[in-house]
C-alpha cells in the first residue's frame, strides 16, 4: 500500500464526549474510601490497625489525560478497529480494563510487520509514554487516525534534547534504555536531519565511567560495547562528550539525577580547566513524580511498622518510591490487593532480582500496628481501597463502618 496522507485532527475532549468518559472513569477508578481517608488527614484507624497514606500519590493528571483520551476514543470510534502502540500506562489493571473496552494492544516497538497490519480506517493511540519517531512516522505513512496521549511533561524533555541537536550537543539522558519512554526521547535527540547524538545512563556506576572518559578519554572498543545498546549511531566518545546537555526519563529519582548533573559537571570543567560552557541541564523530572518522593519522604518520618508500595511492577516512578522506602523500613512492592495472600505469606516483585517472589513473615502480630501506604503516578485509587481493606481483614478488623478521625485521636 503506497502512503496515505495523515487524517485530519479530531477534537475528542468535547463537553459531551468527556461527561461520559468522566463517569465512565470514576466507575472503573474512583474510591470514595481513599477519598475519606484523604480529607481527614491521610490517616485512619480501625481497631488496633493505623493506615497512614502518603500525601501525594496514585494517578497524575498526565495518566489521567491518557486514560480519559483512550476511553473518548472509544466512543468517538465505536465501530473503528483500536489499536494502542504498547501499554497505555505501567499498570497492569487498567491495561487490562483498556483492552476489555475492545483496543487491541500492539507491541510498543512495532516491526514493519505489525505496522503492515494498520490501514487509514485503524484509530492508533500513541500512549503516555510516547513512542519513537520512526514509529510515528510509520503510523503516519498507513493514513491512520492518531490519538496522541502523550504525557506535557515528556514532550518538555524532547524539546530540550532537540535543541541540544539543534547545537551540537550530546544529550546525555538518564534513564532506563529499554523503557519505552527513554527511546522516545532518545529518538528525538538525533533531531531532525537524525544527525545528532545520545548517550543513556542508567546509574552512577555508568556516569563515573562517562565521566572517566571525559577527563581522560578511554578505550573507545569497551567504551562502545557496554554502551552498545543505550547510544546513537556512529557515537563516537573521543568527539560526542565535548559538548554535553543532561536530560532525563521523568520519572526517575531526582536525587540520582542530580548527583548524574553534578559528576558530568565537575567532569567537564576540570577537563576545560575551570570551564563550564560544554555543559547544559535542564530540570525536567516530572512534577509529580518527584511529588510523590517528596510525600514518601515526609511518610518515612512518621511512626511505621512497614510501607506498601502498590503499582505496577514495569513502572519506573512505582520502583523509585521502592527504592526510597526499603532504605528506612520493610518495604513491600505489591501489584493489586491479590499479593497479600494471607498474615504470613506476601506475593512481592523484589528490585534486585527483578522478579516476583513470595515472602513470609510480612505482617507483624503486634496489639497495634502502623501501615503506610503509597502508589505510583499510575496506580488507581481503587486499588489502594482494595488494598487496605485487604489489610484490615487480615488484622481482624471490621471492613465496613465509618471510619474515625485518626489523625485527632493519635495527636489526643
Amino acid at each position: 500500500m503506497s502512503a496515505t496522507p495523515a487524517r485530519k485532527k479530531i477534537n475528542l475532549r468535547t463537553p459531551d464526549v468527556m461527561s461520559r468518559v468522566q463517569a465512565q472513569v470514576e466507575s472503573h477508578y474512583r474510591s470514595e474510601t481513599v477519598e475519606r481517608i484523604r480529607a481527614q488527614g491521610g490517616v485512619m484507624r480501625q481497631g488496633s490497625t493505623v493506615i497512614r497514606l502518603a500525601k501525594e500519590f496514585g494517578f497524575c493528571y498526565g495518566v489521567e489525560r491518557a486514560i480519559d483520551l483512550a476511553y473518548a476514543a472509544r466512543k468517538v470510534f465505536p465501530d473503528s478497529r483500536i489499536s494502542l502502540l504498547g501499554e497505555i500506562i505501567h499498570n497492569p489493571d487498567v491495561n487490562a480494563q483498556i483492552t476489555a473496552m475492545g483496543i487491541r494492544q500492539l507491541a510498543a516497538h512495532p516491526d514493519d510487520k505489525d505496522i503492515a497490519t494498520l490501514t487509514p480506517e485503524d484509530v492508533v493511540l500513541i500512549p503516555a509514554f510516547g513512542a519513537e519517531v520512526s514509529t510515528v512516522e510509520a503510523v503516519k505513512a498507513r493514513g491512520c487516525q492518531i490519538v496522541d496521549t502523550t504525557c506535557g511533561d515528556v514532550m518538555s524533555v524532547w524539546k530540550r534534547v532537540r535543541q541540544n541537536a539543534a547545537e551540537s550537543v550530546t544529550s546525555v539522558i538518564h534513564g532506563k534504555a529499554i523503557h519505552e519512554e527513554t527511546r522516545a526521547t532518545a529518538s528525538r535527540a538525533l533531531g531532525p536531519d537524525r544527525q545528532g547524538q545520545y548517550l543513556i545512563v542508567l546509574d552512577l556506576a555508568e556516569t563515573d565511567a562517562v565521566c572517566e572518559a571525559i577527563r581522560q578519554g578511554c578505550d573507545k572498543a569497551v567504551f562502545l560495547q557496554h554502551f552498545q545498546n543505550a547510544i546513537s549511531p556512529g557515537f563516537d566518545p573521543d568527539i560526542h562528550l565535548q559538548r554535553i546537555g543532561v536530560a532525563n526519563q521523568t520519572t526517575m529519582l531526582r536525587s540520582e539525577t542530580e548527583e548524574i548533573q553534578n559528576r558530568i559537571r565537575t567532569a567537564i570543567t576540570e577537563r576545560d580547566g575551570g570551564s563550564s560552557a560544554n555543559f547544559r541541564y535542564f530540570d525536567t523530572i516530572c512534577g509529580a513524580t518527584q511529588d510523590r518522593q517528596d510525600a514518601l519522604f515526609q511518610l518515612l518520618d512518621e511512626s511505621l511498622d512497614l510501607l506498601l508500595v502498590v503499582g505496577g511492577y514495569n513502572s519506573s516512578n512505582t520502583s523509585h518510591l521502592v527504592e526510597i522506602g526499603e532504605k528506612t523500613i520493610p518495604t513491600w512492592f505489591v501489584r493489586n490487593a491479590d499479593c497479600l495472600v494471607s498474615g504470613e505469606e506476601i506475593r512481592h516483585f523484589d528490585l534486585h532480582r527483578g522478579e516476583e517472589i513470595l515472602s513470609a513473615g510480612w505482617l507483624p502480630e503486634k496489639p497495634s500496628l502502623t501501615v503506610g501506604i503509597t502508589a505510583g503516578a499510575s496506580c488507581p485509587n481503587n486499588l489502594i481501597e482494595d488494598t487496605i481493606r485487604r489489610i484490615l481483614e487480615l488484622r481482624g478488623e471490621q471492613i465496613d463502618g465509618e471510619f474515625r478521625n485518626a489523625e485527632r485521636e493519635l495527636k489526643a
